[in-house]
């Protein structure tokens, strides 16, 4: 292999180094306004009608003894449903937290402190500590071992689109936490939610009225030990790249904009001259977006954030209030990565083996803006928020094809020079803008809740470059004659997604006037989600047929493609999508809802939730073009029902059942390729797929011996109808793709303990442990699942009609289930001061990705990740200044360095997908707080 260092001169690509411009980093705020230093972790069941409250510590019930009538940390949440629970509801439980005797449902919620005791700068970094979830790639969150597909994600109670075309759920590490109060993930379904519930539902709520005035302002370095001061790739694109904006540069040109538009394909003939087809490949930018270049000394980590909030008296019974909170930052890395495919299906052999390096930078802006009135009981909220999240990515890759017809044996005249070198120069930029309308009204013992919003999400990815140089033998060089042959090429692609999601919601509750606590609730909820999305792909291609002259091949891409080239040699630019399949399609979800439900108290102590959703769904897929399209209309009864029993002070035992639905992503039903920057690898759809149902079950014990502290331990259990699995595929031209198909069914289960326990140190003696204690925080996560399958027919990921028990192995786990995730949480921490220091250790063992290929009739072995075991180190001390605070964080991230490892195995023969390490993280920062 080539070493790192050396790799760019083997590269023409690269001209000089370039200048570290300004360099930021990922955002990592702090916890926000009014977070409580050292409360514990509030475990809720929430999510039934009821939960669109404030978590607050009640008043003591008559059977409450002084020295218990702590108050617990407040959390804001704010979820579908009306609230019907009333202040004078007894229950037995005097150790059982707040939420839980108000729901009944099986939840975790993260509150401010919760979050920024595991220091961490986004939501999908805090997730990784709830227990049974797992964050996969780029902050999808994988609940029990099922895929990102069967989760979904809420703000406020209401959808979020997703402006990353590959999924349906947003990819939760582009919410800062500065802009989240909390974090609830609700496990087993309550019929006020969306139907769509597989693994489970995370819903953010963000800060409504600040308890009083604040101000705080943050910045944090931090430097990545594979990465910063490190030789990378990257390209100069635009002077404005490092804050995540283009100052358009990228911008698709009138003419191609033109063409596009005609929806004539872009080829010489009736419709576009040669001439036409040379105007175009010149007027594109160049240079800018071409030219790979190394830079030798990546530079560190920044971010910044600051929040604030006033709140005013309206009367004696009213307030009104403002938060507002905006964060900046930008990161970098670099990934040394090991890729290969085999073309066998007892891996024995290579059909590509490469060594790609890959540099990110990202840059992610957030700001939010939040308006809250409370008139007595009434609750209203206005809620907008802006996130943007940009990757600008150099991509450098050597090695051998040999579905390219070249042998992997090295040239003897140029020893250790494989022979295809490929350079990518990319720019992701996703955005994302919600506003919402929420209102919580109480009329004694009726409930009103109102619930409204418009999202707009964005996902553009402009001038996707990609030159392919092989190297020739007469020249002793790597050449590019642009005749589109011997896999040598030049293209470059434009993609654009853009998703709007119209959501309204009413529900009403009602405390039936009784002995007994009854609530009665019941609601409509309608969304409707449109998509365009479209990626155009273009080769640059001589017009002479042959290429052109072996002298010209041999330059770099910026030259090969320059306008004097261009009319010199007739080089053109020509359509290429007949084999991505769909080049633009629309898709639209619109669904009309309705449940009704009722909870109640059967007997001193048992209580019972029961009710049932009703969905209807239009789902289409429409393709510009002659490839199929999709057309689902189905409708669905959803039953979902809870028992508590609440058989002693400080235990009970709950058991819930119900049926839910996944539906396709549109980026699964989608026929087009999309470039995916995070596994770099691409994707395509399967128009065939059809709606998956789900049957749940679950039992739980739970244990609260003390204040803030609990035990619980659960078993769990699915049945899933047509599940949708992620299904790699060899391309054409011998690439690894990843396709989807369904399977005819699978079971998951497993079970799950969790442990929470606070030690007081004041008995050790001194000032120092007067105050001081340690939380401990434990959970296990055990699932098995298996996919049971026959020779029954399906549609392939490739869009061809193969037996099941062909493309699948029966007995084979869910694609993305871990057998084992565990998350240990050891702080050392003050109970007056802010003074933490956080020992956060998290393991997940290996889960498959992707069904391996077929091969004739033969099935390679299933790709699978290793994500290993992870150690994190947060410090936190606050020390007092002018009247104010300064909060000092240090972090130590992947002390174990765990690496990055995807992979198949067969034989004692291991093929590395996807290999690459990972660096540890530092960090250091400060925020001042007013």
């Amino acid at each position: 292999m080539i070493d790192h260092k050396g790799l760019w001169r083997l590269c023409l690509l690269a001209g000089t180094a370039l200048a570290p411009t300004a360099a930021y980093a990922q955002a990592n705020p702090t916890a926000g306004p009014g977070a409580a230093t050292a409360a514990p972790t509030t475990s809720a069941r929430s999510g039934a009608p009821g939960a669109s409250a404030q978590q607050g510590g009640s008043e003591p019930s008559a059977d409450t003894p002084a020295a218990e009538a702590q108050t617990e940390e407040q959390v804001e949440i704010s979820t579908p449903g009306a609230d019907t629970n009333s202040a004078d509801i007894v229950v037995r439980g005097r150790f059982i937290p707040n939420t839980i005797r108000a729901t009944p449902q099986v939840v975790n919620v993260l509150s401010t402190a919760d979050i920024a005791r595991t220091g961490e700068g986004d939501i999908a970094g805090a997730l990784t500590r709830v227990t049974g979830l797992s964050v996969v790639g780029n902050g999808f969150v994988y609940v029990r071992g099922l895929g990102d597909r069967y989760s979904s994600a809420l703000l406020n109670g209401l959808p979020l689109p997703s402006p990353e075309p590959l999924k349906r759920v947003i990819p939760l590490d582009i919410f800062p936490t500065s802009v989240i109060a909390s974090t609830l993930v609700q496990k087993s379904y309550s019929a006020n939610y969306p139907g769509e519930f597989g693994g489970g539902v995370i819903n953010l709520t963000t800060p409504s009225i600040p308890k009083e005035a604040f101000f705080n302002f943050g910045a944090s370095v931090g430097v990545d030990t594979e990465t910063t001061g490190k030789l990378g790739y990257t390209y100069y694109g635009s002077r404005s790249d490092y804050s995540g904006f283009d100052d358009g540069t990228r911008d698709v040109p009138k003419g191609l904009k033109a063409a596009i538009k005609s929806g004539n394909p872009i080829v010489t003939g009736s419709n576009f001259s040669a001439a036409d087809l040379r105007f175009l490949a010149a007027n594109l930018t160049n240079a800018d977006t071409t030219l790979l270049q190394r830079n030798s000394d990546l530079p560190p980590n920044f971010s910044a954030d600051m929040s604030a909030g006033k709140s005013w008296d309206i009367g004696s019974d009213s307030r009104f209030g403002v938060i507002a909170s905006a964060s900046f930052g930008n990161s970098w890395r670099t990934r040394d990565a090991s890729q290969q495919v085999s073309n066998d299906p007892g891996l024995a052999s290579l059909q590509r083996d490469f060594r790609t390096v890959i540099t990110d930078m990202r840059a992610v802006v957030s700001g939010l803006l939040g308006f809250g009135l409370e008139l007595g009981e009434h609750k209203i909220r206005w809620t907008n928020l802006y996130i943007r999240d940009t990757v600008k990515q150099g991509r450098l890759s050597v090695g051998y094809n040999t579905g390219a017809n070249f042998d992997p044996v090295p040239n003897p005249d140029f020893y250790g020079t494989p022979p295809i070198i490929q350079q990518n120069t990319y720019w992701f930029e996703r955005q994302l803008i919600d506003t919402q309308l929420v209102g919580e009204f109480r009329f004694g013992d009726l409930s009103v809740d109102a619930r409204g919003g418009y999202a707009n999400s964005q996902r553009e990815s402009p001038y996707e470059r990609e030159f392919t140089y092989t190297y020739d033998q007469t020249a002793r060089d790597y050449v590019n004659t642009l005749a589109q042959r011997g896999g040598q090429s030049a293209s470059v692609a434009f993609s654009d997604l853009n998703e709007d999601v119209y959501a309204g919601a009413l529900d009403l509750g009602y405390k039936v006037p009784s002995d007994r606590d009854i609530k009665l609730s019941g609601g409509y909820a309608y969304n409707k989600t449109e998509r365009n999305a479209s990626r155009y792909i273009f080769n640059y291609i001589a017009g002479n047929g042959s290429g052109v002259p072996l002298a010209v091949a041999q330059e770099r891409p910026d030259y090969l493609v320059s306008d004097y080239n261009v009319y010199t040699y007739d080089i053109r630019l020509s359509d290429a999508n007949s084999g991505q399949g769909a080049a633009a399609y629309d898709a639209s979800l619109e669904v009309h809802a309705g449940y009704g439900q009722i909870e109640g108290e059967i007997t001193t102590g048992l209580r019972a939730t029961a009710g049932v959703r009703y969905e209807k769904a239009k789902q289409a897929v429409t393709p510009i073009g002659t490839v199929s399209n999709t057309r689902l209309n189905n409708d669905y009864f959803l039953p979902a029902g809870t028992i508590t029993w609440n058989f002693a002070e400080d235990m009970q035992l709950r058991v819930a059942g119900s049926k839910t639905i996944a539906r396709p992503q549109f980026r699964e039903l989608a026929e087009q390729v999309y470039q995916d920057f995070e596994s770099d690898r691409q994707f395509s759809g399967n128009p065939f797929l059809v709606d998956s149902t789900l049957i749940n079950a679950e039992g739980r014990y739970e244990y609260y011996f003390g204040r803030g502290e609990r035990l619980s331990a659960a078993g769990f259990y699915k049945r899933i109808k047509n599940p949708i699995e992620q299904v790699a595929f060899i391309t054409g031209g011998g690439g690894l793709r990843t396709g989807f198909a369904n399977a005819p069914k699978a079971d998951l289960y497993g079970g799950e303990v969790e442990l929470v326990k606070y030690v007081p140190l004041d008995k050790m003696g001194g000032q120092f442990f007067a105050t001081r204690r340690i939380a401990l925080s434990a959970n296990y996560t055990y699932t098995q699942s298996k996919l049971k399958v026959d020779d029954s027919m399906i549609v392939g990921p490739d869009l061809t009609a193969v037996a099941a028990n062909l493309l699948y192995r029966n007995g084979a786990p869910l694609t993305g289930q871990s057998d084992h995730i565990a998350n240990l949480q050891f702080s050392l921490e003050d109970t007056d001061t802010l003074s933490q220091q956080t020992l956060l250790i998290n393991y997940a063992s290996p889960r498959v990705t992707n069904r391996g290929p077929i091969q004739g009739n033969a099935r390679q072995p299933d790709i699978k990740e290793k994500p290993g075991l992870r150690i994190d180190l947060v410090l936190r001390q606050e020390v007092p200044l002018f009247g104010g605070a300064i909060e000092v964080k240090a972090e130590g991230r992947n002390l174990t360095r765990q690496r990055y490892n995807e992979f198949q195995s067969a034989n004692g023969t291991r093929v590395n997908i996807n290999r690459y390490d990972l660096g540890r993280v530092f960090s250091l920062g400060a925020t001042v707080k007013f």
